[in-house]
């Protein structure tokens, strides 16, 4: 099988410290850069899963960048430079600490909220008799806290302001940005045939300026349908055809593992990852409409700390 790159430890010039996410490895140079790899981790129900994706790192690298320079004109967002296909290096900011999730459709973990009896997500009131997949008469911001460890939690606009988590100009802001840069997404998708269900977007402030950070419409962050066959499927009421990595946490519930306590994660075999693989790269396709270069499936971690170090000797 290819290499996947789970973990990073470089030590690259002027480097203060680094932070290992969920999927990303973000190495902060100086107060000024940061380095951010996508590696080939993969998380669903906020648990890290115990193999990782070959390419995923790459798929989800180049979608962000991609959208993050489709989406400039919109709000400055920290890309400077992609020295490698796994590499984004840009704008040292202070994040703010909610992730502006946005929904069009009643789906994923709405879903199963709705379908639990509650008719409310973040204090929005949701209309009695929708359903799964059902369109939103309009979309819908519901942010979560941004959990370090653990669990995201949904949160009201109400109470992010009043704990202080983000000002209220600021949140003000920040959802006016969600839902301008989830219309850029949903032009853009349809071009490819795509609908763009839901996503999260997350920002940062350098100074007194907002920025757009870490990734954008891309698998992890993001859930697509196909435009061709959605209302039929809707109307018969069977699942609809998706790119997201929604099958993943399909096939953990399917083996009993919803990230609860006790639960363990069933075994990922060769031909499953394998699967996952082949998922994400045809979701780089259908969003982007270009082929997928795969890299040189070896040395992967000698050509990043290569690349990364040729890129801050010529800027720090």
């Amino acid at each position: 099988m290819t290499e996947a790159i789970t973990r990073t430890d470089f030590i690259f010039p002027k480097q203060k410290d680094v932070y290992h996410g969920k999927v990303r490895d973000v190495y902060n140079i100086d107060d000024k850069l940061l380095v951010m790899i996508a590696s080939d981790r993969i998380s669903a129900f906020d648990v890290v899963l115990p193999r990782g994706i070959p390419y995923k790192g790459q798929v989800l690298n180049q979608i962000a960048a991609k959208f993050l320079d489709a989406t400039a004109d919109i709000v400055p967002n920290w890309k400077m430079a992609v020295p490698d296909p796994m590499v984004t290096v840009g704008h040292y900011c202070k994040p703010f600490p909610v992730e502006m999730i946005i929904r069009g459709y009643l789906t994923g973990s709405s879903w199963r909220t709705y379908k639990s009896g509650t008719r409310e997500i973040c204090g929005i009131p949701i209309p009695e008799g929708m359903k799964e997949h059902q369109k939103f008469a309009e979309p819908i911001v519901t942010p979560t806290t941004k959990a370090d460890e653990g669990h995201d939690e949904d949160i009201s606009k109400e109470e992010i302001i009043r704990q202080g988590l983000v000002s209220a100009e600021d949140y003000e802001q920040l959802e006016k940005i969600t839902r301008k840069l989830f219309q850029r997404g949903t032009e853009i998708a349809a071009k490819q045939g795509l609908i763009l269900v839901d996503t999260k977007y997350e920002f940062g402030k350098a100074g007194d300026k907002i920025y757009l950070i870490d990734e954008i419409h891309t698998p992890d962050s993001s859930r697509y349908f196909y435009v061709d066959g959605y209302e039929d499927r809707f109307s018969k009421g069977i699942p609809q055809k998706q790119l997201s990595k929604e099958f993943v946490r399909e096939w953990l519930m399917e083996n009993g593992f919803q990230g609860k306590e006790g639960e363990q994660v069933p075994t990922m075999t060769d031909e499953f990852v394998n699967l996952v693989s082949e998922r994400y790269i045809e979701l780089y396709e259908q969003v982007t409409g270009e082929s997928f270069q795969r890299t040189r499936p070896e040395n992967i971690l000698q050509r990043i700390e290569q690349h990364v170090n040729k890129y801050l000797q010529e800027k720090v």
